[in-house]
C-alpha cells in the first residue's frame, strides 16, 4: 500500500494551501487510488470506498491552510482514511440497530467495531509488509512465524544454517515493524504481540 511521495510534494502542499486548484488535482491524481484501495480493504465496499475518497479530499481542501504543517503526508492521509472508515462503519451499525431493533446485539457490535477495524488494518499492513520482504526473509518468516517451525527445521527446509535463518528472521521482523510505523499504525502492544 505504501507509495512514493509526490514529486515536490511540499511545494504542491504549499500551493494548495494558497488555493491552487491545479496543485490540488495533482495531489488527488497521486493519492486517490491509494485512498480508494485502503478504504475498500477496511470497509469491503466499493460504494463506501468512493464515499471515503470524496470525504477525504473535501476535508483536505477545506483544511488546506494547515497542509504546510504536515511533515509526512502519506501517514496523515492514511490516518484520515482509517478514521473515515470507522465513522462510516459505526454509522452503518447504528442505523442497523435502529432499523432492526436488536438493541443489545447491535450495541455490542458498535462497541466491537474499533477492534474489528484495527484487526482488518493489521492484516492488510502485515500482508503488505510480508510481500515486500526479500525472498529468503519472507520464506524464513513464513516457516518460523506463520507455520511455527523451529529455526533448525526451517534451516533444513531452506537448505541454510539455523544461524542464517535467525538472521533472516531478525531482518524480516525489523522490516515489518518499520512498515507499520511508516503507515502510522498506533498500536505498539499489538505489534509486540504479532512479532514476539
Amino acid at each position: 500500500m505504501a507509495l512514493k511521495p509526490l514529486n515536490q510534494e511540499n511545494i504542491i502542499l504549499a500551493k494548495i494551501a494558497q488555493g491552487d486548484h491545479h496543485a490540488f488535482f495533482l495531489l488527488f491524481d497521486h493519492y486517490q487510488r491509494y485512498v480508494y484501495g485502503f478504504g475498500r480493504k477496511l470497509t469491503r465496499s466499493d460504494d463506501q470506498a468512493e464515499e471515503i475518497v470524496q470525504d477525504i479530499f473535501q476535508k483536505i481542501w477545506t483544511l488546506k491552510e494547515k497542509l504546510p504543517e504536515i511533515e509526512h503526508f502519506e501517514a496523515y492521509i492514511t490516518r484520515l482514511v482509517r478514521n473515515q472508515a470507522y465513522t462510516i462503519l459505526r454509522k452503518n451499525m447504528l442505523s442497523a440497530k435502529i432499523n432492526t431493533g436488536l438493541s443489545e446485539e447491535a450495541a455490542m457490535e458498535v462497541s466491537d467495531l474499533n477492534t474489528e477495524l484495527d484487526y482488518r488494518e493489521t492484516v492488510v499492513l502485515l500482508n503488505e509488509a510480508i510481500q515486500s520482504l526479500p525472498d529468503q526473509q519472507r520464506k524464513a518468516y513464513e516457516l518460523c512465524h506463520q507455520q511455527g517451525l523451529k529455526y533448525e527445521d526451517a534451516a533444513k527446509e531452506m537448505n541454510i544454517s539455523p544461524d542464517t535463518v535467525h538472521y533472516h528472521m531478525k531482518l524480516a521482523l525489523k522490516t515489518i515493524r518499520e512498515h507499520f510505523k511508516r503507515s502510522s499504525f498506533l498500536y505498539p502492544a499489538l505489534i509486540s504481540f504479532l512479532f514476539k
